[in-house]
């Protein structure tokens, strides 16, 4: 997750700043596209990345509760 935020961050900060005149988009439309959904897919992917690993610490979070409260029932 971390390495597809790097990577979504440095092509925002190359895409207007240093490729700028390669990504005009009257002169390179494809270019230009093919740049931007890049990096909103790398970005799109930090997202999903991050609510998995939301959903997996909740269901993490719930399995050491019912573990607890089955040791505390038990004594």
């Amino acid at each position: 997750m971390f390495i597809t935020l790097i990577v979504a961050m440095f092509m925002v900060f190359l895409g207007t700043t240093f490729l700028q005149p390669l990504l005009s988009a009257r002169e390179h439309l494809g270019w230009f596209v093919f740049f931007w959904v890049a990096c909103a897919w790398f970005t799109f992917t930090a997202l999903l990345l991050a609510l998995f690993d939301l959903l997996i610490l909740r269901a993490r979070d719930r399995a050491a509760r019912r573990i607890l409260r089955e040791k505390l029932n038990r004594e």
